[in-house]
């Protein structure tokens, strides 16, 4: 799924212009070595985690977009960083759980066993 179907499904806010790039999972962590070392590629980052690094790890990781939760604001480096590196960042009031389970939603997870 494409970054902005995923989230004209999910109704957050994209605070970045939108790649087209594709989303094939999600990875839900705040420990950015975790993110690291655990995050599939082409992978969306449902994170609290605003400023810069968040980004810089998610380009090493192979993210192709960070959903911030808990209405975390972007600071202003954030947002030129993220956009330099194609990827996308999407802001909205829910939180890490709400945002996992819709994601996993709308990526067609819910039900599977595996």
């Amino acid at each position: 799924m494409k970054i902005e179907e995923m989230n004209n499904i999910l109704g957050f806010e994209l605070l970045t212009k939108c790649p087209d790039k594709d989303i094939i999972a999600a990875y839900t962590s705040d420990l950015l070595s975790d993110v690291m070392g655990n995050a599939p590629d082409d992978s969306v980052l449902i994170t609290i985690q605003a400023h810069k690094n968040t980004i810089a790890v998610a380009s090493l990781a192979g993210i192709n977009a960070v959903i911030l939760c808990n209405n975390r604001q972007a600071p202003e480096d954030m947002i030129p960083a993220a956009e330099n590196e194609e990827i996308a960042i999407i802001k909205t009031e829910l939180n890490q759980f709400e945002v996992s389970l819709a994601v996993a939603k709308a990526l067609g997870f819910c039900g599977r066993t595996s």
